[in-house]
């Protein structure tokens, strides 16, 4: 469906591995370079000012959980302090947050801050964070269709389908931003993201600033969007 309803920015933040090898760094230095909640807000503060409304990003998909332990468990111990940071600020900042994925297998602590956060954000309605964790397109589909199942319906349609998924009152992504070298979307948001517009940074996301951020919303600026008419 086509937004309106503000701008939405999606980024699937690839490369962090690729950037440490690269530097000679360890795997960890890639993830805590671009994903300390510092970092984060540079890009939530700079998508603000270019008047975006709602700002997706992909921290972890549900086929992470096939990395190794160590990395997982740093990566989520990463995530924790980032919405602990997040917390702290958001009244402040005045941010909402969501969370789109599965719950059942996050650790306790995240989940738990997962749900003071939507609780306490939840007012909020000028700017919209939705972090991904233990999020697949295509698990997100299949829930969907068991809860329409468990409930009963015989028939659905676009709209009311778009409902059992994990962006309900979200506008679909006009923009979603890959990092890296990989030219492909991995199953992110395949239902919400038909129509959105592609754009793919050569930076690894470590190196993915306000200033990259900005060329690919200048650039998706420019293009037209027809969704499938003249």
């Amino acid at each position: 469906m086509e937004s309106n309803s503000g701008l939405h920015v999606a980024i699937i933040p690839d490369g962090n591995r690729r950037w440490a090898k690269l530097k000679g760094m360890i795997t960890k230095e890639g993830y805590s370079k671009s994903g300390s909640y510092e970092n984060l807000k540079k890009l939530f503060d700079e998508a603000r000012k270019m008047g975006v409304k709602y700002f997706s990003i992909w921290g972890f998909s549900t086929e992470n959980w096939k990395r190794d332990k160590g990395e997982i468990d740093y990566v989520m111990n990463l995530i924790f302090r980032g919405l602990k940071k997040f917390r702290e600020e958001v009244s402040k900042e005045e941010i909402r947050f969501r969370h789109v994925g599965k719950k059942d297998r996050l650790p306790k602590e995240i989940v738990n801050e997962i749900e003071k956060l939507e609780k306490e954000s939840a007012h909020y309605k000028d700017f919209t964070v939705q972090l991904c964790l233990d999020y697949g397109g295509r698990d997100e589909i299949i829930r969907a269709v068991n809860k329409i199942i468990k409930d009963g319906k015989r028939k659905v349609d676009e709209k009311s389908f778009a409902s059992y998924l994990d962006t309900p009152e979200v506008p679909d992504p006009d923009l979603i931003i890959r990092t890296g070298e990989e030219r492909r979307l991995s199953g992110f948001m395949p239902y919400q993201g038909a129509y959105a517009e592609l754009y793919f940074s050569e930076k690894h996301f470590p190196d993915f600033g306000p200033k990259e951020l900005r060329e690919a919303v200048n650039e998706f600026s420019r293009r037209a969007r027809r969704f499938g008419g003249n």
